[in-house]
């Protein structure tokens, strides 16, 4: 029996960075991280392909929380104590410094996810927390006063326990057996696939404003669309895919979609395509495509509309206008299926978050059992809010360990 003061259970970004800030916090407490794997941190190793996405700079706790379908209105309190400037003094103060891209999203200097890695795994040697490897957990059961941690060579007992084993079915079964309710994971951030001739034969293709819409729901979203070899993807898609993550699930992935290319009214549209058969009237309509649209995708909607090649813009009849119109503004397109974003799978699903206290993270059942990361049900669109939700979770979760 191997006894200490914190076990956490997970190597990830949020088991590190939880344990770390623990031993930071008080030195005189034994940490352990038990990792399943045969080295940790594999998820900060591939995610912003190999960069490591640190967070976003987003710096409104207000406008932070809109970009998590769920954890919104639970992670309000906890960004006001710990977010996006917390994140980038914590890490500048230890080493790594970050920086900002176009989009927003925030990466270390070094454009490597393995300064990150570096920074986790010296930092865990300086304030001694040690990091069992290859150490799957079998059972947790609560014991008077402490924790006894089963995994498939050693038994470990501990004061305190802290969960952070991301989007784990195995461990979301351990945590039915303490009671807790586990909301049915699903996937979250995901591509769309679509056979369609509009869009065969131009992959690599960006539609930079785009708006989104789920045919019979509520669901939209909007920006830069991607055309790949097996549908779409890019920042519209992948949004509609981590808010509509349920009810897309229900739809068995089968469902259609309505896009708006230029985001303007069909009506607007019209008149804006009038103007043009004036304007342009002897050029052909196939080769001056209009609205920012990239010309291979104008091209394709054309010919969708029934427009030849030869066709002049004067010559366009009403009927062809409209059909150009609907195909610019309110293009159905059929899904049928998803494929992974990148490496980078996130679920939807976890620990019930009515069943714990954000106020420090502690489970509202048992006390002692604190949770951080993606175990609980909660998810974010891309762009290092994941992570930001990681970060925040276990710096408040090791402040409360680290003082009671």
């Amino acid at each position: 029996m191997k006894e200490q003061d914190v076990i956490i259970i997970g190597g990830g970004a949020a088991g590190f960075f939880a344990a770390i800030n623990i031993a930071m916090q008080n030195p005189d407490l034994q940490v352990t991280i038990l990792e399943k794997g045969k080295e940790g941190l594999q998820k900060v190793k591939i995610s912003g392909g190999g960069r490591c996405n640190v967070t976003h700079a987003e710096f409104i706790p207000q406008e932070l929380v809109q970009n998590y379908p769920r954890g919104e209105k639970e992670l309000r309190g906890p960004f006001h104590q710990f977010m996006t400037g917390d994140t980038i003094e914590w890490f500048e103060n230890n080493g790594v410094a970050l920086k900002i891209e176009e989009d927003g999203r925030m990466f270390p200097e070094s454009n490597s996810s393995q300064t990150i890695i570096d920074c986790f795994l010296g930092l865990a040697k300086k304030h001694k927390v040690h990091v069992a490897y290859s150490q799957t957990v079998k059972s947790i059961i609560p014991q008077e006063n402490s924790w006894l941690i089963k995994t498939q060579s050693d038994e470990f007992q501990a004061k305190k326990l802290l969960v952070a084993t991301g989007s784990s079915p195995k461990m979301w079964k351990l945590l039915e057996t303490l009671s807790h309710a586990i909301i049915p994971p699903v996937p979250s951030l995901f591509t769309f696939d679509i056979k369609d001739k509009r869009i065969q034969g131009i992959p690599g293709v960006v539609a930079q404003h785009v708006e989104v819409k789920v045919v019979d729901s509520d669901l939209y979203s909007e920006g830069p669309l991607l055309i790949t070899h097996v549908g779409m993807s890019a920042p519209a898609i992948l949004k509609l895919s981590a808010f509509g993550a349920v009810e897309l699930a229900k739809r068995n992935y089968k469902f259609s979609i309505a896009i708006n290319f230029i985001k303007r009214s069909f009506q607007d549209c019209i008149e804006a395509l009038k103007q043009l058969k004036f304007d342009l009237a002897k050029k052909t309509v196939l080769k001056t495509a209009q609205f920012d649209l990239p010309k291979r995708l104008w091209q394709q909607l054309v010919l969708a509309a029934s427009i030849s090649a030869e066709t002049r813009w004067a010559d366009l009849n009403k009927g062809q206008l409209e059909a150009l119109a609907k195909q610019l503004t309110e293009a159905i397109f059929k899904v049928d299926g998803k494929s992974t974003f990148k490496d980078e799978f996130v679920t939807a699903g976890g620990v019930d978050l009515r069943e714990i206290n954000f106020k420090n993270f502690q489970s509202k059942l048992h006390e002692n059992l604190y949770f951080a990361g993606e175990v609980l049900n909660i998810d974010a669109i891309t762009g290092g809010f994941n992570f930001q939700n990681a970060w925040t979770g276990a710096y408040i979760a090791a402040q409360h360990i680290s003082k009671s």
